[in-house]
């Protein structure tokens, strides 16, 4: 068994899975050091590997009807669960109360329980009750520090003398932490040293060293906590670089995202995320997605950097549309165009690569 943080757990994602509100299960599915993930719940796809589902490539992670059903899974392989994680994050991060009776089986069973939520499930009386009384942990990761834990921006993000690119998007929920992460992976595959900072409940649950919940924040304390983050990634680790989580998108009217990182972060380049057949921002119907190039123009304009590559989200896509769609790109921006996920870093990577800064 993979040696992880917080070891064996089961994902729960009862109706989300493969959809945009599972975005949290579906970063655990591909990618994760502080769980080994044994099963995937939701039932309507009992049955199937997770991997193949979202992918199309098997990883031996099976997607299961009920929690019951999860622990049955892990326990005829010999593994004793401890932890359910919470693998849905709907618009809101509300919890909706048709789940309630599976977080409450679940603590009947034993598990401790990690949302990601806005709701705190900790605080639910009915829960934390049943919780103290089982000797069980929730924890609430979206629970906003102390304010004495939090930093203050002090511009010493000018100290730092290594690489940073900031991963950003034209929508929410389009794919830029998985992003973020393939090109760190795309890094080390190198022989560079490269560290994620993350910025949301998923990429600390997929065991980012070096990680906030930027929307948990209060907003004086955003700025620094992005420079903290990134000073003491730069400090500890000595990487050739270190790659920025974006949230939201910077002209999405719901989640609007980015400037920060562009203000505090003070990437040297931008990667700008992008699903060419999404017209509409995620969860607005009618509110139609501003065009590519205006994306590109506004994020350049606040930054003063370059875009230097769009990386392509190949939702409602079919394979033979995807090169095709990279030209395209390529042809109206005159940026290149790259879908990480489906053909892998090594394109991308020779466009990152030359940037690396001289020590």
């Amino acid at each position: 068994m993979n040696q992880t943080i917080d070891g064996p757990a089961i994902v729960y994602c009862q109706g989300a899975f493969n959809t945009p509100n599972g975005k949290t299960a579906h970063g655990l599915v591909r990618f994760t050091s502080r769980y080994n993930v044994i099963a995937v719940i939701d039932s309507g796809y009992a049955g199937q590997d997770a991997g193949e589902v979202l992918d199309g490539r098997k990883n031996g992670i099976p997607v299961v009807k009920s929690v019951e059903d999860a622990v049955v899974t892990a326990l005829s392989k010999g593994i004793e669960i401890k932890t359910m994680v919470i693998g849905i994050a709907p618009d809101g991060g509300r919890f909706e109360k048709s789940q309630r009776k599976d977080i409450l089986t679940a603590l009947e069973i034993g598990l401790n329980i990690d949302s990601g939520l806005h709701d705190f499930l900790g605080d639910d009386p009915e829960f934390g009750k049943l919780a103290d009384y089982k000797g069980l942990r929730i924890r609430d990761i979206r629970k906003t520090p102390n304010r004495n834990d939090l930093h203050f921006f002090t511009g010493d993000i000018d100290k730092v003398t290594c690489l940073k690119l900031a991963v950003l998007g034209t929508d929410s929920a389009i794919g830029k932490r998985t992003t973020a992460w393939i090109i760190v992976h795309g890094f080390r595959n190198a022989g560079k040293k490269a560290e994620l900072i993350g910025t949301g409940q998923t990429a600390w649950m997929q065991g980012a060293k070096y990680s906030f919940i930027l929307d948990s924040l209060i907003n004086d304390f955003v700025s620094g906590e992005i420079e903290h983050a990134v000073v003491e990634a730069w400090k500890n680790e000595s990487p050739d670089a270190v790659v920025l989580e974006g949230q939201g998108s910077l002209l999405n009217p719901a989640y609007p995202g980015g400037f920060e990182l562009l203000a505090a972060g003070r990437p040297d380049f931008v990667i700008l995320q992008h699903a060419p057949k999404r017209v509409e921002y995620d969860g607005f119907p009618g509110i139609p997605l501003h065009p590519l190039k205006k994306q590109i123009d506004a994020i350049e304009m606040i930054s003063g950097k370059k875009v230097i590559a769009i990386t392509l989200n190949h939702e409602n896509m079919k394979d033979e549309e995807i090169l095709p769609a990279c030209e395209n790109i390529l042809k109206e921006t005159g940026i290149p165009a790259f879908d990480v996920l489906k053909h892998g870093p090594e394109g991308l990577m020779k466009v990152i690569l030359p940037l690396l800064k001289k020590s």
